[in-house]
């Protein structure tokens, strides 16, 4: 049996932050970073835009370089996975080697959703964004004029959408909701997305529901409930992503919807944490997964704090992002329960959204716009709530709201 004091489970963004981290705070206790990919921890957002377009290599994409892991003694372990996590016996088997834990840190992430089977959602030529081999398997099929059907109007279809429709594919993009980014965003933000994507001749069908994806081994299209056939090279789903729990399951730890943490990272035992996509925490009364880059990075290395002897709570303050054509979306703050917007246009395609509830501002979206972003995420962050009526006042001038 190997001896090890922190044993991290996931070499992402949050694995590789809490590693670092904890190097950072001076811990010296043995540390053992595990990913299942061969890759080195890498950061993610690119893929689907500048890695999918070539305009980023993928040793570019990497954190850090894999010599810096051995220089900080931090055993990198790619490739490899877990399959038993005992929280009784502060064990965990990998690739059949027991290494014991005085923490463990689950950084698992998740995965992305398919359709079933049974309707087509494993056919060659169906392709799922997540990770470097995913992007990899899929960059080939986007040639000029090649036909694409993008199952999901979420942030990520839609940034395949962008990249599709830059490099001159026809591209068809089905959503069963009454409108994309649905669950996500307010009828305004869609409103924009939608004319954007559709000034650059993507179809967008909304409100739509899919029958079955087509072929017999290879993709061949889509048919829809209404009996259209839509004919296709090859498909992407981007309907949303499961979070990686098995493990902790396993181990007996609290899950639901993802793995249940409280304000400083901690499971329901002691000694084993949690971060990223696959974590649940606490925020204003319940309990959330944050899948955010920023939250990832931010929940780890309070993890890391913690383990190295700070009691150290984890205050989220949510932010988002996404690169659409020429096009920068940044959100601040959570919109969820919103009861009203207020739209503030600008010249040159600036636009945002500011999202209320109670009369209180929760959330901002903002199109091409970072100082409004930048103000909006302060005064969300400083606890700061302009009425409705001083911001839908184009006179108002925003930066003077952080000084009220």
């Amino acid at each position: 049996m190997t001896e090890t004091g922190v044993v991290i489970v996931g070499a992402g963004q949050a694995g590789c932050s809490a590693a670092v981290k904890l190097r950072n705070l001076g811990y010296d206790k043995p540390i053992t970073l595990i990913g299942e990919e061969p890759h080195p921890p890498y950061q993610r957002p690119p893929l689907s835009k500048a890695y999918l377009l070539g305009e980023m290599s993928r040793e570019r994409l990497f954190l850090r370089p894999e010599s810096y892991y051995a220089e900080h003694n931090i055993s990198l372990r790619l490739g490899a996975e877990v399959s038993e996590l005992s929280a009784k016996d502060r064990t965990l088997v990998c690739g059949g080697e027991t290494l014991s834990f005085e923490h463990v840190i689950l950084t698992t992430g998740s995965t992305p959703r398919r359709l079933p089977e049974a309707i087509g959602g494993t056919l060659s030529g169906t392709h799922t964004i997540r990770g470097i081999s995913d992007i990899d398997a899929i960059a080939p099929e986007f040639d000029s004029g090649r036909r694409l059907v993008i199952i999901g109007g979420g942030y990520i279809g839609l940034e395949v959408a962008a990249v599709a429709a830059k490099l001159e594919l026809e591209v068809t993009l089905i959503e069963a909701a009454p409108r994309i980014l649905q669950r996500v965003a307010a009828p305004e933000t869609a409103d924009f997305f939608r004319d954007l994507h559709q000034s650059k001749g993507v179809r967008i069908l909304e409100n739509t529901q899919l029958a079955r994806v087509t072929g017999t081994e290879k993709v061949e299209g889509v048919e829809l409930a209404n009996g259209e056939e839509i004919p296709a090279d090859f498909v992407v789903f981007g309907i949303g992503i499961t979070p990686n729990t098995k493990l902790a399951e396993q181990a007996g730890l609290e899950v639901l919807n993802g793995i249940v943490t409280d304000n400083k990272g901690r499971t329901s035992d002691p000694r084993i944490w949690a971060a990223g996509d696959c974590a649940t925490l606490p925020f204003k009364g319940t309990q959330i997964r944050l899948e955010s880059v920023g939250n990832a990075i931010n929940q780890a290395e309070i993890i890391a704090a913690n383990i190295a002897g700070t009691e150290t709570v984890y205050e989220p303050k949510p932010w988002f992002w996404s690169d659409q054509y020429d096009v920068k979306l940044q959100i601040a703050g959570l919109n969820a329960g919103y009861d009203q917007t207020i739209s503030r246009e600008g010249t040159n395609g600036v636009l945002s959204i500011w999202y209320y509830r109670d009369n209180a501002l929760i959330a901002v979206d903002a199109m091409n716009d970072p100082r409004t972003y930048m103000v909006a995420k302060r005064l969300i962050e400083s606890g700061k709530s302009p009425t409705p009526e001083v911001i839908r006042n184009p006179e108002t001038d925003l930066k003077a709201l952080l000084k009220a």
